[in-house]
């Protein structure tokens, strides 16, 4: 059961990725071809709870999704199992949270 839940879970999050990530090109496409700068991107994205929920669900999805991926990778490779996996994974997954989380404050914060 739990098997099935994970695997349903990584086909969520990956169905949540995809218009995320076509999103994400597109934008980045049309901000170099605009001759934006860096500068010119964080002004526009500076306090945007539009742009702060789009990156922060992808953060959310990408954490879920990797963990999961991770988890699975560790049991057939290197044939992990029980507590040792669950912490392995616990800590990746919180460390991708985080990382993209703070990533996402650092772009989108508050002016």
């Amino acid at each position: 059961m739990v098997e099935l839940r994970l695997y349903m879970a990584q086909r969520a999050t990956a169905a949540i990725m995809a218009p995320l990530v076509l999103l994400h090109l597109g934008v980045m496409i049309y901000a170099i071809q605009g001759g934006l700068s860096a500068d010119e991107i964080l002004e526009r994205t500076r306090g945007s709870l539009f742009w702060g929920g789009t990156y922060g669900l992808f953060v959310i999805a990408v954490s879920v999704h990797a963990t999961i991926g991770l988890r699975n990778i560790l049991r057939e490779w290197f044939r992990l199992r029980g507590p040792v996996l669950a912490v392995l994974c616990w800590l990746c997954g919180a460390g991708l949270l985080i990382a993209g989380l703070r990533a996402v404050v650092a772009v989108v914060g508050a002016p």
